[in-house]
């Protein structure tokens, strides 16, 4: 790394610890910008990572997805291009030298007209078809990420200039090597492109019970095909994505609303409470009814 990515790094990593005074996600006055600050290791997380891009600017993590784990340390970025289900965890973080990073996230409908606007030819296929990957941060893009960052000093300047940044952050992310599952996505009536479709009907159907077949059809899609491009590109089978879905759905309400577990597992699509409450614990590790208890503690607090 050399010395003026060094600083780069450096500064970025100052201007995270200023802006997030406790652990967490700090959303900004950048709407699709978060910053993230970690005292402590943690535990694997899941969740549902919306297409963006990270930054580690201090510490280190994993990210699991289906069987695969990407590892992200300092002057590392990470983008995924399409909604998948992960665990993530971070490692040797303390209150000294805690994590520090970001997620900018984005809108994949905007890759294609760029790609267009800039003439872009796609970079070799890699061999992966995952919709992640992690690499080293080249110095124009860690350049424009803390440009972006920096307008957090100057909110008079973020509504006109944040934009542009973004769209710039974008166009270098189609720059790199990496970039081929964005490409790819971009492209109309590609296979990444069907896939991203059917995890669109998925989201919005999560509690309906589907086949397979029916799904392929409407992907456009052989049964087998589309199998097997679903599980290359998420790491999991369409079933699996579902069955996290739901999950990740069910934690929100039980933790948002005054639900009971019986309610929820049926809301989510589950025809039975005990197999709701066994996935829900195999996948975060407690069951359902704790996070009621927890509800309970905090809003009679």
């Amino acid at each position: 790394m050399g010395t003026g990515e060094s600083t780069q790094l450096s500064e970025l990593r100052e201007l995270i610890a200023r802006w997030t005074p406790d652990d967490g996600y700090h959303q900004t006055a950048i709407p699709s910008l978060y910053l993230i600050r970690y005292s402590f290791s943690s535990t694997p997380e899941s969740r549902i990572l919306s297409p963006s891009l990270g930054i580690c600017a201090q510490g280190r993590g994993e990210i699991v997805l289906g069987e695969e784990i990407y590892s992200f340390a300092p002057a590392y970025y990470r983008v995924n291009s399409l909604e998948l289900p992960i665990s993530s965890r971070i490692l040797d973080a303390t209150p000294t030298k805690p994590c520090l990073g970001l997620r900018l996230c984005f809108d994949p409908v905007g890759i294609a007209p760029l790609i267009e606007e800039a003439r872009l030819k796609a970079p070799p296929d890699c061999r992966s078809e995952r919709g992640l990957y992690v690499s080293p941060t080249p110095p124009a893009l860690l350049d424009a990420v803390l440009r972006l960052v920096r307008l957090l000093r100057s909110p008079v300047e973020i509504p006109v200039l944040a934009p542009m940044i973004e769209r710039e952050i974008l166009f270098r992310m189609l720059l790199e090597k990496g970039s081929a599952v964005l490409h790819r996505l971009a492209q109309p009536e590609s296979q990444s492109q069907r896939i991203a479709a059917a995890i669109v009907w998925l989201r919005r159907h999560l509690h309906e019970a589907f086949r397979i077949d029916d799904l392929a059809r409407q992907a456009g899609m052989s049964t087998s095909s589309f199998h097997q491009w679903f599980r290359e590109i998420t790491g999991m089978s369409p079933l699996q994505y579902q069955k996290q879905l739901r999950l990740q759905e069910a934690r929100s309400i039980l933790r948002n609303e005054r639900r009971d577990v019986g309610t929820v597992s049926r809301r989510v699509g589950y025809a039975s409470s005990s197999q709701f409450s066994r996935e829900y614990t195999r996948l975060f590790g407690s069951p359902p009814i704790q996070e009621i208890g927890k509800r309970i503690s905090s809003t009679s607090t």
